[in-house]
């Protein structure tokens, strides 16, 4: 999907936006709460779902 698009979609759902990038898993529920708890942290952590483009923070047990 666009990135462009993936972020609209972010700003206005941010659950979707998540949904549409990482799936049905823990990124998708701890979205959903947020968005429920405050529609502006869902924001902030689906736009940062969104902006990782699949990296990963190196372990800190490796």
């Amino acid at each position: 999907m666009n990135k462009i698009l993936l972020i609209i979609v972010t700003i206005l759902l941010p659950p979707l936006g998540v949904f549409l990038k990482v799936g049905l898993g823990n990124h998708f529920w701890l979205n959903l709460i947020l968005t429920i708890l405050g529609y502006i942290p869902g924001i902030i952590h689906g736009l940062w779902i969104v902006a990782l483009d699949g990296a990963r923070p190196a372990s800190a047990t490796s």
